[in-house]
């Protein structure tokens, strides 16, 4: 169906899954750590912008919640751009889109243009970088491919840990302008990271795949991707929430401002360990296809650590807080982009990870910024943290019940047909095992066929 034609890089050559690939998981790392990471970081500016513009809590949520929007909302006009231009060049533009995005910022007069600059220019280029980096990695790895989702992932919790103290001993000296500045030029690394890119066609020449349109809304017939889209907005309204409020809440109970920033160091120290866990546990034989079930989990754990957490009233629970949130949230980020290529398969992934991330970038625009107004309403924390936990254990609940009654519907033959699809035995599961074993019936004449996995 209408679209722009997806670049998928050449067939006949097989993944690497190493050599180069490791050069290019580098450059992802660095990459998923500065997009995921940035828009978190920057909360610890958010008290000296409130008191220079005289703003309130809701509108600076508002700079996270754009950077993230931008960050989800463009896959589509990421894609266009790929097939147009190429991974590396597109990633190259980004990286300087970035920076002078939050170069421009340090000069803004008023909270509109910090909308403007650090939002909606950093945002775009750091979405320029993001999926780019993602197609190439899912290029070069197959059978590593869950363990490279974690290891890349990863780089969102050591970036985390190094820009938000870096954050506050920025602001410190000198002043949140001088930060953004340096913050600015330190974006600029997103550029040398997509030398790294290198095309795949320059290892091995094979012959081009047909191009195939990039919004292929036939996903929308598979119902596996509709509970897992379905899902992912919901929790995506509250994911975010409490590491934007986190340090805050932390200052407002008394707690000096480096020590509060330190929060989310150790949010980040824990969740550096759980990513690439994850990804290995998602990896093993027995596992993999029911990795679905695994994020399903990670949902409902980091739904409930949100809850527990507004429990916390003083620094020592926050600390507690944020080593349960840093487990469950590297779950969720490691599993997340694994689980929607098992669901939909490799020849839809590129269309399926363009309409999630559109309809995430919706909900990424309501959350940050309707806990900020009810945290302006009632000036309690612990409602925001609530509200976050509700959502995202509501989304767990759409994975778990949407899976029930998939499996109670589930046509006989195709249950027939997953007695019949194991994973081999010789430990060694590439992904596109992994999708012949999820999909008990191969799809025929755009038909999508369902299995409990499949269906989510």
């Amino acid at each position: 169906m209408g679209g722009a034609v997806a670049d998928e890089g050449p067939t006949g050559v097989e993944a690497p899954d190493g050599g180069w690939a490791w050069a290019v998981l580098l450059g992802c790392f660095v990459i998923t750590g500065f997009s995921y990471a940035f828009p978190k970081a920057v909360s610890v500016f958010f008290r000296e912008l409130m008191r220079e513009f005289g703003i309130g809590y809701s509108d600076t949520a508002w700079i996270s919640s754009i950077l993230l929007a931008m960050l989800y909302g463009t896959g589509p006009l990421c894609s266009v751009c790929v097939n147009r231009f190429g991974c590396r060049p597109v990633m190259l533009v980004g990286g300087l889109l970035a920076s002078l995005g939050m170069v421009a910022a340090s000069f803004c007069r008023s909270v509109i243009q910090l909308y403007l600059t650090t939002g909606v220019l950093t945002g775009l280029g750091l979405a320029l970088n993001f999926q780019p980096s993602l197609i190439m990695l899912n290029r070069y790895f197959s059978r590593r491919r869950p363990l490279a989702n974690g290891l890349a992932a990863a780089g969102s919790p050591v970036f985390l840990c190094a820009l938000s103290p870096l954050g506050q001993l920025l602001q410190d000296q000198y002043g949140w302008r001088g930060g953004f500045l340096i913050l600015g030029g330190l974006l600029l690394n997103c550029s040398v990271c997509a030398a790294l890119m290198r095309p795949l066609e320059a290892l091995e020449q094979g012959p081009r795949r047909p191009a195939r349109r990039l919004l292929d809304l036939s996903v929308f017939k598979d119902r596996g991707f509709v509970l897992y889209a379905a899902a992912a907005a919901i929790m995506v309204l509250g994911l975010f929430v409490p590491p934007v409020f986190v340090v805050s809440y932390a200052k407002d109970l008394g707690v000096p401002d480096a020590r509060a920033a330190f929060l989310l160091t150790v949010l980040g120290f824990v969740d550096i360990f759980a990513r690439p866990a994850a990804g290995f546990v998602t990896g093993l034989p027995k596992v993999r296809p029911y990795s679905v079930y695994l994020f399903s989990f990670a949902m409902f754990f980091n739904g409930i650590t949100d809850l527990t957490g507004s429990t916390a009233g003083d620094y020592g629970g926050l600390v507690v807080f944020c080593i349960f949130f840093g487990i469950s949230y590297g779950m969720v980020g490691a599993l997340q982009f694994e689980v929607l290529m098992a669901v939909v398969g490799t020849p839809k992934f590129s269309s399926a990870i363009g309409l999630v991330l559109l309809l995430e970038a919706i909900a990424v625009l309501v959350g940050p910024p309707s806990g900020g107004k009810l945290l302006d309403a009632t000036h309690v924390y612990q409602y925001v943290f609530i509200l976050a936990g509700t959502q995202v254990l509501a989304a767990s609940l759409v994975l778990v019940l949407g899976n029930y009654f998939c499996i109670g519907r589930r046509p006989a033959a195709a249950a027939e047909g997953a007695e019949h699809h194991q994973p081999p035995e010789n430990g060694r599961v590439n992904s596109r095992e992994v999708e012949r074993f999820l999909k008990a019936e191969p799809e025929k004449n755009g038909e999508v066929a369902h299995t409990p996995e499949t269906s989510v």
